[in-house]
């Protein structure tokens, strides 16, 4: 290994373990996605624009969460108190932080509770359905527009169940998210009142590894439902929208996605140290290694992977300890996977020479 400026040998092989959705999903639209690196495992017209019921919640919750402050006070407007369909039931005048109003937005699903955060934030839902629309360009869901903070049904409200995923696993980033969905059951209290709160998404109980995300239902979308699940390192996110069956539909889709995908690591840290001869140093050799590790998701497929290590024939001094003086790339056949960097393990000094000892060396 002294001399080496490109070799490349087989790593590993695996034998492939790919299992299909059942064709029978029952939803209009359906797609499920690794949440990392958003490899798509199965969908089913999946960039069609359909309403999204309360699933909108779930951009509802990113913006509430990123305006700032959870623990500062909102007070309960005519306009939030007045909203139809599902609620908790807020008062004109009742005050409550905007951690407790996202606790009931997202177990519970209260309406009122998504038009109280909306005014709250940005003084109007109009104006916060813009803070939503600015969110969604952000995060380039092209086919996503909101008119209003909570779902109930518009025709200019809409999305796609690609654009909802990868919503949801933005959303599943953010640490203080993650635990208001996971979350079963809490109890929030303001004023004289004590409110209980249960999450409606059964999957958090029937469906181990569970972590999320969020229910919908109008006449108009059907059954909608995100979830997010996580096994082995992997976290998917599966959506569907307009979903007779939308409980079973996600557990096939998860088993798909957990059937389908694995963690691959390709090398581990420090693993690799290679001696390259340093000309004008002492010792006449350097140590060089890598240090990162570096593991990737991919398909449970039949594949080689392979590693070509590329460094020079020697290196000239000085060199210095810790400088990039290398790297090792992987790939599966001719795709590229990744790389780590080489290092110099010490630091070597470039000392001066007589002409004759030059001579040496280079005759």
């Amino acid at each position: 290994m002294r001399r080496i400026i490109s070799s490349l040998c087989l790593f590993t092989v695996f034998a492939c373990m790919a299992v299909p959705v059942s064709a029978d999903v029952s939803a209009k639209s359906a797609i499920v996605l690794e949440a990392t690196t958003k490899k798509t495992v199965y969908e089913k017209d999946a960039d069609t624009r359909r309403p999204m019921a309360s699933t909108t919640k779930i951009m509802t919750a990113v913006c509430a969460i990123e305006s700032g402050d959870l623990s500062r006070e909102i007070t309960v407007t005519k306009e939030a108190a007045g909203v139809e369909g599902s609620s908790v039931y807020l008062k004109v005048g009742d005050e409550l932080t905007l951690r407790e109003l996202v606790m009931a937005l997202m177990l519970e699903s209260a309406n009122d509770a998504a038009t109280a955060i909306a005014i709250g934030i940005s003084g109007s839902v109009e104006a916060f359905a813009e803070l939503m629309n600015s969110k969604a360009a952000e995060l380039g869901l092209n086919d996503t527009h909101f008119t209003n903070p909570h779902g109930l049904s518009d025709e200019d409200h809409y999305t796609t169940a690609r654009d909802l995923a990868h919503l949801a696993a933005y959303a599943m980033q953010n640490e203080t998210f993650r635990s208001i969905v996971s979350t079963q059951n809490s109890t929030i209290e303001y004023g004289e009142t004590v409110r209980h709160l249960h999450n409606h998404n059964k999957l958090l109980s029937m469906y181990d590894g569970t972590v999320g995300v969020k229910t919908g239902f109008t006449k108009v979308s059907g059954r909608c439902l995100v979830s997010a699940a996580e096994r082995d390192g992997l976290t998917l996110v599966a959506v569907t929208l307009d979903a007779p069956d939308d409980w079973n539909d996600h557990m096939a889709m998860l088993d798909t996605g957990f059937s389908t995908l694995e963690w691959v690591n390709l090398i581990r840290e420090g693993e690799s140290a290679f001696i390259v001869p340093c000309i004008g140093t002492e010792d006449g050799d350097i140590v060089i290694k890598s240090r990162e590790g570096l593991s990737i998701i991919l398909p449970r497929c039949e594949r080689e992977i392979k590693r070509r290590v590329i460094l020079p024939h020697y290196l000239w001094a000085p060199v210095e300890k810790d400088s990039i003086v290398g790297r090792i790339e992987f790939f599966d056949g001719d795709e590229y996977l990744g790389e780590v960097s080489l290092y110099a393990e010490e630091s070597a000094d470039r000392i001066e020479y007589k002409k004759s000892a030059l001579e040496r060396i280079f005759n």
